[in-house]
């Protein structure tokens, strides 16, 4: 079993940052791709990045274009989303979430554990 919990969120103005956190507990947790999605009222949970423990391979989503980076502290048990150069359309609730199970990493279907999200405000 693992559990998730994100914190970093908060309102921030437009071309600001913020550093996303989540921490997991679990025996086997290190061996799990670990990703973000986000999902805005009205719209569908998306991919923002993953990271795979092994090598630290990164994926992102398209809409990220540099902006974002994902890494872990594997010390601390912790993933990290670092969002730069944020705009009001990154407005979201922002989800840490694990695989065990791999597959396509981009979708949501691949994940089964998930933490409780955190809220993201850009304000223009």
């Amino acid at each position: 079993q693992v559990q998730l919990v994100e914190s970093g969120g908060g309102l921030v103005q437009e071309g600001g940052s913020l550093r996303l956190s989540c921490v997991a507990s679990g025996r086997t947790f290190n061996r799990y791709p670990v990703g973000w999605f986000r999902q805005a009222p009205g719209k569908e949970r998306e991919f923002v990045a993953v990271m795979i423990w092994s090598g630290g391979i990164t994926y992102y989503g398209d809409f990220v274009k540099g902006r974002f980076t994902i890494s872990r502290d594997n010390a601390k048990n912790t993933v990290y989303l670092q969002m730069n150069s944020l705009k009001p359309e990154d407005t979201a609730v922002y989800y840490c979430a694990a695989s065990s199970r791999g597959g396509q990493l981009r979708s949501r279907d691949a994940y089964d554990y998930w933490g409780q999200g955190t809220q993201v405000t850009v304000s223009s």
